[in-house]
């Protein structure tokens, strides 16, 4: 049975656990992901290990094995920009096409005070999922990266 369970600065994971999701991440966003301390740095900011405005983390077990995660962080930003960022979301590969995904995605977006936003690769085959959910596409993000001396 799946279990779903919240994890914010008031209910904060142990270490192994932190770890734990910061390594499923890693290895179950394929192409999407990042490196592990940048997962890292957005884990501790949703649980306001550093300083933020918060956010929480979604984990998917069943029978003791990680099966999906999530991390939303607070913008603070209430108005013009969405108050929540979901910065990551991740389902196991092999448990991909169950439903949890969309389990997750259905938490996140009823634990979240506040609007949403998430960034997506066009080619993402998650994207449909988020569009299901009501997610648009408003915006073309644009970045500027600076050169590194």
């Amino acid at each position: 049975m799946l279990d779903i369970k919240k994890y914010d600065e008031e209910h904060l994971p142990g270490d192994n656990e932190k770890k734990e999701v910061v390594s499923f991440l890693y290895e179950h966003l394929d192409q999407y992901g990042d490196v592990e301390p940048d997962i890292e740095r957005s884990v501790d900011y949703s649980l306001n290990l550093r300083k933020s405005f918060g956010g929480f983390i979604l984990t998917a077990t069943d029978d003791g094995k990680m099966l999906g995660a999530v991390v939303v962080n607070g913008t603070g930003m209430k108005g013009y920009i969405p108050e929540n960022i979901l910065v990551y979301i991740a389902t196991h590969k092999d448990a991909r096409g169950k439903g949890i995904g969309k389990k997750l995605m259905e938490r996140a977006i009823s634990e979240a005070n506040g609007d949403i936003a998430l960034h997506v690769e066009p080619d993402n085959p998650a994207r449909f999922l988020y569009e299901k959910y009501g997610f648009t596409n408003k915006y073309l993000e644009m970045r500027y990266k600076r050169e590194k001396a």
